[in-house]
């Protein structure tokens, strides 16, 4: 069997609204019945109009635009987000892209790849009069293997698999697992004349004529390559993957204290938040509330008055002011970062003792379950790939904390969270050596 693949050049570019068949069968009227055509899913999403204007903060947009893809978020790490999209595909942030479109919008996968592979293929039998395959690839990354690959998120005319189960190989041995992904090889081969950045988002394999369905049915789609959820052995992600991400959010919490200016998504903050009340605490309670000082205005008079008091007493200590300026531009961070968040204890279910003994122990519980909170808040923001750095101050001027942000009197400011990404790379940490610090008797 010869086989062939032909980039399909001269189509251009595609703008919502344009007639796909008919930009493709004005760049190749040599289309002959039994080829298979392969189409990059961002020209089919563009023409289809499933572009989202970025508006004036791209990196949200694209965001809130995965966020509304997702189903189902199957790994995280870092930035990055393995998720299932509501066509069941699994893959890098919903398959949502900023590449080859213009700088204003973002693209999103086809609404049903297989119905545009379908729409293709009857409006190339109508005006070639050929009948084709048609299949619409994406590019997704394979776990267990390094580098991205192209593979069939929409299919019509052809048979996306080739069940081999039953039959025997030439040594006699049954085939009891093997069912062969076929439209994946030809999305796969295609893209060797495509590329990323080659301006051929269309190319046709030639050869394969046992795999289309020549004048009949469009077949089952690709849509049959999607592996049930039932099925899917690591459909939620492994314990041992997910325990690996933990201890590495753990060692790479570090105190950042030079942050990018790109905002902070309140959803990431909020994730964040979600693991910090799993911590421990006394009597069943929940004593950890995050105040996020989202509103510039709030943020200023809470600085300024912090900064004030911090003068003050600095004043008092017999410091001059030079000394003092240097100290005070410790606080800095906290007017740079772009997220600032307050962690408040709450003693709502604390105990009330006569003497001042138990008393002390009492609060001591509450807040050593409030440093726990704080440090789950902190890992988890490191394991989104967010910085940040824990500062006191609020913890000298609680009363002028809870006056700037209407906080009842029996909930006591924790220092503060300076959030951001980080700015640069955080310099190597040598390992420390628990026994330094482990202590057996």
């Amino acid at each position: 069997m010869k086989l062939e693949v032909l980039p399909v050049r001269g189509i251009g570019d595609v703008v919502p609204g344009d007639d796909l068949a008919a930009l493709i069968a004005g760049a190749a009227p040599w289309l002959r019945d039994g080829d298979v055509l392969v189409v990059t899913s961002k020209i089919v999403s563009k023409a289809e109009g499933r572009l989202v204007p970025a508006g004036p903060d791209r990196e949200a947009t694209r965001e809130a635009a995965i966020d509304a893809e997702t189903t189902a978020v199957v790994a995280t790490r870092g930035r990055t987000r393995i998720v299932r999209t509501r066509q069941g595909l699994v893959l890098a942030s919903a398959g949502v892209d900023t590449s080859n479109v213009g700088h204003d919008v973002i693209a999103l996968l086809p609404e049903d790849s297989d119905a545009s592979a379908r729409a293709l293929r009857v409006g190339l039998r109508e005006r070639l009069g050929v009948d084709v395959g048609v299949v619409v690839s994406d590019t997704m990354g394979r776990p267990w293997r390094v580098g991205v690959a192209d593979v069939a998120i929409g299919a019509a005319g052809l048979r996306p698999l080739r069940d081999l189960r039953g039959q025997t190989d030439g040594h006699g041995n049954d085939l009891a697992m093997t069912v062969v992904a076929d439209a994946d090889q030809i999305a796969a081969a295609a893209e060797l004349v495509k590329g990323k950045s080659g301006g051929v988002p269309v190319a046709v394999v030639r050869g394969v004529q046992s795999l289309v369905d020549v004048g009949g049915a469009d077949g089952p789609g690709a849509a049959a390559l999607v592996r049930a959820f039932e099925e899917d052995m690591f459909a939620l992600g492994t314990a041992e993957a997910r325990a690996l991400g933990h201890r590495e959010a753990v060692t790479l919490r570090r105190s950042v204290r030079a942050f990018r200016t790109d905002p902070v998504d309140p959803a990431a903050i909020a994730r964040a938040v979600s693991s910090a009340v799993t911590a421990p605490a006394p009597h069943h309670t929940t004593p950890w509330r995050f105040v996020h000082v989202a509103s510039d205005d709030v943020r200023k008079r809470l600085l300024t008055g912090m900064r004030d008091a911090w003068a003050a007493d600095l004043r008092g200590d017999g410091f001059d002011e030079g000394a003092i300026e240097r100290r005070l531009k410790r606080g800095d961070l906290l007017w740079e970062a772009p997220a600032l968040v307050i962690p408040v204890l709450a003693l709502d279910g604390a105990h009330t003792y006569p003497d001042a003994r138990r008393a002390a122990s009492e609060r001591a519980m509450f807040q050593v379950a409030m440093g726990a909170g704080v440090q789950n808040f902190l890992v988890a923001l490191a394991a989104e790939g967010v910085g940040s750095c824990w500062v006191s101050s609020t913890l000298f001027a609680p009363d002028l904390v809870r006056e700037e942000l209407g906080l009842p009197a029996d909930w006591h400011p924790m220092g503060s969270v300076a959030i951001g990404y980080p700015a640069e790379a955080p310099r190597e940490r040598p390992p420390r050596d628990a026994s330094t610090f482990l202590i057996t008797r």
